[in-house]
């Protein structure tokens, strides 16, 4: 087992990844309630553990696990303190550094008993968060298997390093867990032996030790948010589904200048998704769930050309955990319906996601298709067939009515199951930024209209002194976008509306 290389990190920069501007409105969001789990290896014979004092925290808050048994204290007779451990401690719930530094209970395990006893016996874990900043040397298919079988079990998410240069090695090549590539330092590059599009996902560090805690951290931000009912009521379970979370990594991400993919390549092989922006992913979650507008089964091999829209989604943000269906004889077709208002200058992000099922070899092949409407025109599209991820991601997209399709071939190289449960995020950005009607005196007060995003929370402030602002009131517009705000006819006042999650 290859231990990454030692050097001081970088502690995880919080700006960049979308913590801070995510706990400027959610200060809450610190993986609370959530347990997690870190998988290390020995730096040195025996050399494996975190040391509480090393990253802040108390020793009630860790578990250690090894072949030689389980403790709660430290020191202990099972390891000792790994330098390593501390570190990659320090970016997921460290709390100065760490992205989620609210963390329930730490189980920290030896990576060679995990690796070859816990997860190829299908032994049950309580954390729900797996960190894995370690490689076994190579690409193993039979490491991968047993991965992808006990996530697909379990719900459990690994976020497993991509390596540090040449190719990308397991257990992050599996397809059900994240591999995380280090933007800025040194990391490995996609594909794997088969094509396949790994990392998913990266965060700035010197090396992928340091950039996977933070993609886990933020991993268990999401599952606080959807414990505590934040993407909708009764959403909270889907929500915790390990295939939810990393669409909604995924399509949080940010582009870099020189990313890129194509039809067939969903991912960049060097930076997958783009960078972490966890606020941008909880704002997708938040958004709630926006289930599909029709569902369509169509003949094998048919055309599948958007319907007529209707019962159009008004969010421009959102999720949706759904199964797709197709069979021997026909494919499976489920359309969302959206109508893109205002500036011309919009951005578009859709991620689909789906699992290896357990004690599956193949996969079965989903794609995602975006159409014009009515112009029947195909405006992108995510086809690969190796992947089990899609992704689409487009700028200056002009206002109209489209139709984001998912696909579930039924031929028989493509169809391993008929049905296939998976998760889809989207994004329509930026924002349109909100104006101000003018103001009309009505029962003594001034009324004013705002004018912005459907169904977008908004608090609303005012001046009579810059820079000092006084909010006005807090509230959600409507499907058309407009939201009634009133105010005492004092003092000449300025207004603004900022966007909340």
């Amino acid at each position: 087992m290859l231990l990454f290389a030692a050097a001081r990190t970088i502690a995880a920069d919080l700006n960049t990844v979308g913590v801070t501007s995510l706990w400027n409105f959610e200060p809450a969001l610190n993986g609370a309630t959530v347990r997690v789990a870190q998988a290390e290896a020995s730096e040195a014979p025996g050399a494996w553990q975190v040391n509480p004092a090393s990253v802040g925290l108390s020793v009630s808050t860790f578990s250690w696990l090894s072949r030689g048994g389980t403790t709660t204290t430290f020191p202990n007779g099972l390891g000792s303190e790994s330098w390593h451990a501390g570190e990659v401690g320090r970016n997921y719930y460290g709390p100065v550094a760490g992205v989620a530094p609210g963390v329930a209970h730490v189980d920290n395990y030896e990576a060679g008993y995990f690796l070859n006893t816990i997860v190829p016996n299908e032994t049950s874990i309580p954390a729900k968060v797996v960190n894995q900043s370690f490689v076994i040397g190579s690409e193993d298919a039979a490491a991968d298997r047993n991965y992808d079988h006990y996530a697909a079990r379990f719900n459990v998410l690994f976020v497993s390093g991509a390596g540090n240069g040449g190719a990308v090695q397991s257990p992050s090549t599996a397809y059900n867990v994240i591999s995380v590539g280090a933007l800025g330092g040194l990391t490995s590059v996609g594909p794997t032996i088969g094509g396949r599009c790994k990392p998913d996902i990266t965060a700035p560090a010197i090396y992928t030790s340091f950039s996977t805690p933070q993609i886990a951290g933020a991993a268990a931000i999401l599952l606080q948010a959807a414990a505590r009912g934040d993407g909708g009521t009764g959403t909270a379970t889907d929500l915790s589904d390990i295939r939810a979370v990393k669409a909604l990594l995924l399509n949080g991400a940010q582009k870099t200048a020189d990313w890129t993919n194509s039809s067939s390549t969903p991912l960049d092989l060097r930076y997958g998704a783009g960078i972490l922006n966890v606020f941008q992913s909880y704002r997708q979650l938040r958004a709630g769930r926006q289930t599909a507008s029709v569902s369509q089964s169509i003949t094998l091999g048919g055309p599948h050309l958007p319907l007529p829209a209707t019962n159009e989604i008004s969010s421009r943000r959102g999720w949706d955990l759904a199964t797709a269906t197709s069979t021997v004889a026909e494919d499976g077709i489920r359309h969302y319906f959206f109508n893109v208002r205002g500036q011309a200058n919009r951005t578009f992000t859709a991620t689909l996601v789906w699992n290896r099922q357990q004690n599956q070899t193949a996969i079965n092949d989903l794609d995602l298709f975006l159409f014009r409407v009515p112009a029947n025109s195909l405006v992108a599209s995510s086809v690969s067939l190796v992947d089990n991820v899609e992704h689409i991601s487009l700028t200056n997209l002009p206002p109209g009515h489209y139709d984001l399709q998912v696909f579930k071939p039924g031929a028989p190289l493509k169809r391993v199951t008929d049905n296939e449960t998976y998760a889809l995020a989207f994004d329509f950005g930026p924002s349109q930024p909100a104006v101000f009607q003018a103001p009309e005196l009505a029962g003594g007060q001034f009324i004013t209209r705002l004018l912005g995003e459907p169904n977008q929370r908004y608090v609303v402030q005012a001046t009579s002194a810059l820079p000092n602002w006084s909010s006005l009131a807090t509230n959600t517009t409507t499907s058309a976008g407009t939201l009634d705000v009133s105010m005492a006819p004092t003092n000449t006042r300025l207004l603004r509306a900022l966007e909340l999650p």
